[in-house]
Formats: C-alpha cells, sequence, structure tokens
C-alpha cells in the first residue's frame, strides 16, 4: 500500500474518533468543562469560605471541573463545579494557595467559560496525543540538519553568485506576486458571500466571550511583532549555532547559502572534503525522513483526532458559512494559480502535479505546519517531479518561511467577515490596504501552527477593525489552519517547478515518494 493510502487512512480514521470520542462528541456525556485562570478574571473560583480565590497562574495550565449541576437566574446560567487541583496546578500557583488534591466547589458563570465537554473523551484524547507529538517531533528533528545539508551542498555547486541572484528575485517575486493574488481572491469571495451577515448577534456575543482570553492574548504578541527594518535585519545572524538552535528559518537559510559560496571561492581541494560531508548528512536526513514516515499514519491519526474532538461540530456549524468561503477561496487559489504555473512553466499535467504532491499535502493537512512538512515536500518535489536539489534545497526552506499564500487568504476573508459581524464597511481603501497588510505580514511568519492568528491581528488594526474580532474565528481557526498549510506547501511545490523550469531544467512526472 502507497504511504498517501496509508496516510488518507489515517487521517479518516482520527476524523471519526475525534467526533465520536472527543471531548466535544455528541455520543459521550458532558460532565465537565475546562478553565484557564486568568489573572484578570480570577474569580472563576471560589475559596472555600465563599470568598474569590487569589491565584498567580501560567494561562497554560487549565483547570478540568466536574460539571454537578446547571442554574438558571435571569438571562444568565450558572454552572456549580467541582475542582481536584492536580499537582502541577498547585506548584504553578505563585501565591501557594492551593494544595494536591485540594477540593473546591463553585459556581461559575456560563458566559464566561467554554461549553461542556466529555471527561472520557478528554482522557482518551490525552491518552492518544503523545502519538502524535513523537511523530511531530521526529519529523521537526529532521528539518534544521536536512535544510543546511542540502542548501549548503546546493549553493556550493551552483558555482556562479550571479546564478543564485536569479534564484533567488525569481522566487521572491513569484511569492510576492502570488501572495498579493491569494489576499485579493479571499477578499472578492469574502465580499461576495458576505458570512458576517449570517452570525446571530447572540451567537457573536457567546463567541467573544468564550475566547475573548484567548484573542488578547495573540493580539498582545502581534503588537510585539518587530518593524520590516528589523525583520530585514534579523535574517542575518549573530550566532549561527544559536539560530540553528531556536529554528530560525531565515537565519538558517541566509548562513548556509552564505558559507555553500564561500566554499565556491576557495581551492577545490580544500571544499570537497566539506561538501563530501554535508553532502553524506543530506542522505542520512533524507533516509530518516523515511524511517519517520512509516510512523505516518499513526501520527495523523492522533493529530487529526486531536483538532476534531476539541472543536466538535457545533462550532464547525456554527461559522459554516465563513469556513466554507476560507475553503472555497483556498481551493479556487490553488487550482487557478498552482495548476497553470506548474502547467505552463513545467509542461507538468494538472493531475500529475497534484499525485505527486499527495504526501505531503497530506502530511501538512494533518500537522499544520508547512515547515514540518518541509523534507516530505522536498522529496516529493526532487523525486516525483524531478526538480534538482539545487533549486529544491533553495526555494522549499525559503518558501516554507515566507510564502504564505494561504494564511494571506484566509487573513482577507476573516478581515471581511469580522468587519460585517461588527457592521463596519470597508471601502476600497480599505481593502486595497487588506492586500499590502496581508502580503507584507506574511514575509518571515514562520510556519508553524496558529501563526496566522497573530498577523491577523496586525491585518485588523491596519484597517481599524477591533482585534476582538479574532474570538469570533478562533473555535475554526485549527481546522482552517490544515487547509491553509496544505495550501502554503502547494504553492512553494509550483514556485519550485517554475524555478526549475526557467534554469532550463527538464521536469516530468515519475514515481517517488508515493
Amino acid at each position: 500500500m502507497k504511504i498517501y493510502t496509508k496516510i488518507l487512512i489515517g487521517m479518516a480514521v482520527g476524523i471519526v474518533v475525534g467526533f465520536t470520542l472527543g471531548p466535544q462528541s455528541m455520543l459521550l456525556r458532558a460532565d465537565e468543562i475546562q478553565v484557564v485562570v486568568d489573572p484578570e478574571k480570577v474569580q472563576l473560583l471560589a475559596a472555600p469560605g465563599g470568598g474569590p480565590l487569589k491565584l498567580s497562574m501560567p494561562p497554560e495550565i487549565p483547570f478540568r471541573m466536574k460539571l454537578l449541576e446547571q442554574r438558571q437566574e435571569g438571562k444568565g446560567l450558572f454552572l456549580k463545579v467541582e475542582v481536584r487541583v492536580a499537582r502541577r496546578q498547585a506548584l504553578a500557583d505563585k501565591t501557594r494557595t492551593l494544595q494536591p488534591g485540594q477540593k473546591i466547589y463553585a459556581w461559575v458563570d456560563a458566559a464566561r467559560v467554554p461549553g461542556p465537554t466529555s471527561s472520557l473523551g478528554a482522557t482518551l484524547m490525552e491518552i492518544l496525543a503523545p502519538l502524535g507529538k513523537i511523530f511531530l517531533r521526529l519529523i521537526k528533528m529532521v528539518v534544521i540538519p536536512l535544510v543546511f545539508a542540502s542548501l549548503l551542498v546546493g549553493v556550493a555547486g551552483l558555482g556562479d553568485v550571479r546564478k543564485l541572484g536569479r534564484l533567488g528575485s525569481k522566487t521572491l517575486g513569484y511569492f510576492v506576486l502570488t501572495t498579493a493574488i491569494a489576499v485579493s481572491i479571499g477578499l472578492a469571495f469574502a465580499n461576495i458571500i458576505r458570512p458576517g451577515s449570517y452570525m446571530a448577534p447572540a451567537e457573536k456575543e457567546e463567541l467573544l466571550a468564550q475566547f475573548a482570553t484567548d484573542a488578547d492574548r495573540k493580539t498582545a504578541k502581534a503588537a510585539d511583532k518587530p518593524s520590516t527594518v528589523d525583520t530585514l535585519l534579523n535574517i542575518i545572524p549573530e550566532n549561527p549555532a544559536e539560530s540553528m538552535a531556536g529554528g530560525e528559518m531565515l537565519q538558517i537559510i541566509f548562513f548556509a547559502a552564505f558559507l555553500g559560496l564561500a566554499l565556491t571561492l576557495i581551492p577545490s581541494e580544500k571544499s570537497e572534503k566539506v561538501l563530501a560531508f554535508f553532502d553524506a548528512i543530506n542522505d542520512a536526513m533524507v533516509m530518516c525522513v523515511h524511517l519517520v514516515m512509516k510512523l505516518a499514519p499513526y501520527g495523523v491519526l492522533a493529530l487529526v483526532a486531536g483538532v476534531v474532538g476539541q472543536s466538535g461540530a457545533s462550532v464547525l456549524l456554527a461559522l459554516g458559512v465563513y469556513t466554507a468561503t476560507v475553503m472555497l477561496g483556498l481551493a479556487t487559489h490553488a487550482l487557478a494559480v498552482y495548476t497553470v504555473v506548474v502547467r505552463v512553466f513545467g509542461k507538468i499535467h494538472t493531475i500529475d502535479f497534484w499525485r505527486a504532491m499527495r504526501p505531503a499535502q497530506l502530511l501538512g493537512f494533518s500537522t499544520s505546519s508547512s515547515s514540518a512538512t518541509l523534507p516530505v515536500t522536498m522529496e516529493c518535489v526532487e523525486k516525483n517531479l524531478g526538480v534538482s536539489n539545487q533549486v529544491s534545497s533553495f526555494v522549499l526552506p525559503l518558501g516554507a518561511t515566507v510564502n504564505m499564500d494561504g494564511t494571506a487568504l484566509y487573513q482577507g476573508v476573516a478581515a471581511v467577515f469580522i468587519a460585517q459581524v461588527f457592521g463596519l464597511q470597508l471601502g476600497l481603501v480599505d481593502q486595497l490596504q487588506i492586500v499590502l497588510t496581508a502580503t507584507l505580514a506574511s514575509i518571515g511568519t514562520a510556519g508553524v501552527p496558529g501563526v496566522g492568528m497573530i498577523t491577523l491581528a496586525l491585518v485588523l488594526t491596519s484597517i481599524g477593525v477591533p482585534t476582538m474580532g479574532v474570538a469570533l474565528i478562533l473555535g475554526v481557526d485549527r481546522i482552517l489552519d490544515m487547509f491553509r498549510s496544505a495550501t502554503n506547501l502547494t504553492g512553494d511545490a509550483a514556485a519550485a517547478v517554475m524555478v526549475a523550469a526557467t534554469e532550463g531544467e527538464s521536469l516530468s512526472y515519475r514515481q517517488g515518494l508515493e
């Protein structure tokens, strides 16, 4: 059985497991809620004496509360809960108020917490989660050494500074153009379908209350984003070893290209030994990818089950029109732009291109990370499409870092959607501002899960739309992140085909990594 078939089966099983056995399952009894204790909203818990608890907790440690009963008071709904303090929560509380095993009973305002979930479903997802994390860590483990070794050998093999500059200008020009096209497609669909008009006021208030804390946190991260000048300066690493340890992809790409260029300028009897070493490292990393991919179906099952189980069907139904608008835009961009680029430049048939990229697309969809999928993307482009390692090792790592067509398109739809929900009219100038800001914001954005939310806050700020609107779409962001990640890496592959074809390489579909 081919690898993409195994991944597809794992994904399908993961979806079924998530919907039927996840925390949001409609088949399991909802008997608990999970609350993150925000320092500004600390009265979510009551002390044994009846007063509010004074806690100091990191936001990533939630309390799992057993739901005992519900009470309606006026227009408000209150939940009686039992909290059994876990050891990690007691240790994390800097005020030392909590004790391990301590039980606390409290009434919690339902409007300030997520809806009830299944404790059995949450436990099952916790048991399954390590399998997905192991797979993701293994694939990420290979990324840095593979990118560095492959790019260094590829640049050194060019032997020409002018060719390197030519590759860079073609690649970056393609990235900027396709990103701008993606945002424009997203805006067009958002204005035609008007997904924001389908959301009722009560539903809006519920989502704002449920995800307000997470929205504030992501907005704060957006405010800390460095300026464009700082971003450009940060491409040059002060300490290459530190850059590799921290996974700073742009800095790693710069240093690998710079060192590869230097090796072409020293005597060949000295550079050959270095290149032979890194060529062997590259081959070893490729073999590691093949070994890790044997675990892919099981890792994908765990990752997809976790995402679907946490999201549930209710959130997807509530934001179905918005979700469908984003997906329609992504599909249109992929079919109208990428396949045309591949067909016109690479002379590769559309069906062959999609067949060649299936393993990478399925893996990117499951992990929501174009960076984590990079080793498999490189394998598909080289073995299935015939792109040389010199081109793929330069274009694909760069694309995984700066080419975020799917993310930019989603930001265009999301910005218009949020504005429509708040009743704000966006004129032509505002929408041109979205195109510009979303295109620039995607440059230097890491290809990791969830980063699009942070750059969305930048886009909303640029057009004067309340950033608290991010809370409206957080519920489906993880699902959409999977689709836009698959779109992003497909765009990277199309870029590699375009650059390789314009460099005179002969491309054709062949069965390699399938």
